[in-house]
């Protein structure tokens, strides 16, 4: 591409700014030039180095203009044109041929294959952003078109719309008939009918806009203007055709038929030149500039690339009004059978609404069971947060008078004389009362304390907690229950750190082996032979969820009542034994965690909880 720019870029700048472009260039150094060049006149420009490399990216969004070079490794340009026009989605973007080649026919045959524009590489810089701005407002001119989307595929046209028509091509003559007969046909003329064109020519303009303006004449799709008209000014008349076409465009959908005709001038001289009036035809808005002296046939077929350009983009304009119309028919009847099933729905709301009332009724009544049951739990937790707090200031008072008085009975037995009747065996006696106030005293404060990691009032936040010494520590305070009928075996596989609230952990733990115990006492009661008590405890990690098994030999749980033990006050234990809180507890802790309690039969035929809860070891692990 030449470095020089004519005096005309500043005015064509102005015409149309911006536009993304695709260059198909396999040369990095001419590919580096040309988008150079191209971005100093606003254009954001991206390249492929291949005409395979540009199908690839254009399954993408799609540019507004290809710029390719006719000689490429693999496909050549002319190919890459072919395959965009055979394709519903890329064949209305503009397509402009860039070669070095001088040898006869390639820009026939670039253009035949489907390309809008044939520009050599030498040829001026300010002419090359002509014919590209050329191309861009052809296509912004056009039906918008969703390049982001996929391709609609096959649809049929709109009612009334022919699925072929011949493009009417208007000529505007200004200097008078040829040489020869004047009945005879030009020569002209002739090939764009042997296309199968319909051609009108006219003298003049006034003969041309009424030809445009016709009511009852076909809407035209290319005017060819003699721009070397002795008559008229052919650069002005283009330009009025070109206010008249943005005229009908910005009215949008007030004009059914808003002209769109493409507009091409018969020029002189080299058209890729730097020729004055080629820069002013295209800045007067015009679509493409031949030479005259090309002869009929070079610009015949500029035509018809004109008007299979402006065709093609008729055909999606049509193509996508019947699909929204389609679309529109398909919302209708959608909203109608939905109406209809609305109503529908609402005779049978309106017959099945005594029994939705009675529903509500009664799962109104089952919420108010759990709000009841609810601030039950709430209370209790006061309850005995206050009894854990008022027993334990005097219980600290009573333990250490205790020791004081032990020391002073020790002290007592020192003395001479005290060890005589009947003075010995009181002073006996009285020991061994205070060491039974001793013991009795140290239950009461593994009372106060178990309440206390009941009530919750301590460790409410999430620690590290040692998970084996955790457990350990509910064993000990159970062993009254465990006694020495019942074996307990430990296996922890999973790693000792859990991110959990330690008196929670502790709870749910003593809740679960409590009663494990107590059903295993039960049983060794009801049958004395029975095998001896176990209780199994396992820990594991496994899928970010850390596992606590605990499961026994017992009696189990009947299948109809695994679905109520985790129900607040249900129980299985004799009246009096149990109050039914510890399973409902336990699983409130659980949830709380975001884990999970299951309840299903041990390998030994007694019960096996399994607690799950997300394994996490400090709070900024992830679970």
């Amino acid at each position: 591409m030449s470095g020089r720019a004519g005096g005309g870029i500043g005015g064509a700048r102005a015409a149309l700014e911006g536009g993304q472009l695709l260059l198909v260039e396999d040369s990095d150094t001419q590919a580096l030039q040309i988008r150079r060049a191209l971005e100093r006149h606003g254009f954001q420009v991206e390249r492929a180095a291949s005409a395979e490399a540009a199908l690839e990216r254009l399954n993408g969004p799609l540019p507004d203009l290809v710029i390719s070079d006719y000689h490429l490794p693999g496909m050549s340009g002319g190919d890459l044109a072919r395959a965009l026009r055979l394709n519903m989605r890329t064949r209305t973007i503009p397509v402009l041929i860039l070669t070095e080649a001088a040898e006869p026919g390639a820009e026939r045959e670039g253009l035949q294959s489907g390309a809008d524009a044939y520009v050599p590489k030498s040829a001026e810089e300010a002419l090359i952003v002509l014919r590209i701005r050329a191309l861009l407002r052809q296509s912004t001119g056009s039906v918008a078109v969703d390049r982001t989307a996929p391709s609609p595929g096959v649809a049929g046209l709109a009612d009334g719309v022919g699925l072929f028509h011949r493009a009417v091509v208007l000529l505007v003559r200004g200097r008078g008939q040829s040489a020869g007969d004047p009945g005879e046909p030009r020569p002209l003329e002739a090939l764009l009918r042997r296309d199968g064109h319909e051609v009108e020519s006219t003298e003049g303009p006034a003969a041309a806009l009424a030809a445009l303006t016709a009511a009852a004449g076909r809407a035209v799709d290319c005017v060819v203007v003699d721009l070397l008209a002795v008559s008229f000014d052919g650069i002005a008349f283009c330009g009025h055709l070109e206010a008249m076409r943005q005229r009908g465009r910005a009215a949008g959908g007030t004009d059914p038929k808003p002209p769109s005709w493409r507009i091409l001038g018969l020029g002189h001289g080299d058209r890729h030149g730097t020729d004055p009036l080629t820069a002013r035809a295209y800045l007067a808005g015009i679509d493409d500039v031949v030479s005259e002296a090309a002869g009929p046939e070079a610009v015949a077929l500029r035509i018809r690339i004109v008007v299979r350009a402006k065709l093609l983009q008729d055909e999606t304009a049509r193509i996508e009004t019947d699909l929204q119309q389609r679309q529109a028919a398909t919302d209708r009847a959608r909203e109608e059978a939905a109406a209809n099933a609305a109503q529908a729905a609402l005779a049978g709301a309106l017959a099945a609404a005594n029994a939705e009332l009675a529903q509500a009724n009664e799962r109104l009544r089952e919420a108010q069971g759990k709000l009841v049951q609810a601030a039950k739990m709430a209370s209790l937790g006061e309850l005995v947060a206050g009894i854990a707090h008022e027993i334990n200031n005097p219980l600290a008072f009573i333990l250490a008078h205790q020791a004081t008085v032990e020391r002073l009975l020790g002290q007592l037995a020192a003395l001479p004389g005290l060890d005589s009747e009947p003075a010995a065996p009181r002073l006996s006696r009285a020991r061994d009362r205070v060491g039974a106030m001793s013991l009795g005293l140290k239950r009461i404060q593994n009372l106060v304390l178990n309440l206390r990691k009941f009530s919750r009032i301590d460790e409410s936040e999430h620690q590290s907690v040692d998970v084996p010494d955790a457990i350990e520590t509910v064993l000990t305070l159970l062993t009254h229950k465990l006694g020495t009928g019942i074996t307990v075996t430990r296996r922890y596989d999973a790693p000792p750190e859990l991110l959990c609230q330690p008196a929670l952990l502790n709870q749910v733990i003593m809740n679960i082996v409590g009663n494990a115990a107590d059903a295993l006492n039960a049983q060794a009661d009801d049958e004395p032979a029975a095998a001896p008590g176990i209780v199994e405890i396992r820990t594991g990690a496994a899928d970010g969820f850390y596992a606590i098994t605990i499961s026994d030999n017992g009696p189990g749980v009947p299948d109809a009542l695994r679905e109520r033990v985790f129900e607040p006050f249900f129980t299985t234990k004799p009246v009096g034994a149990g109050t039914g809180l510890g399973l409902a507890i336990a699983y409130s802790v659980v949830q709380a965690h975001g884990g999970a309690i299951l309840l299903d039969a041990a390998p030994g035929g007694g019960a096996r909880f399994t607690v799950s809860v997300p394994h996490a070891t400090s709070p900024g692990a992830p679970a």
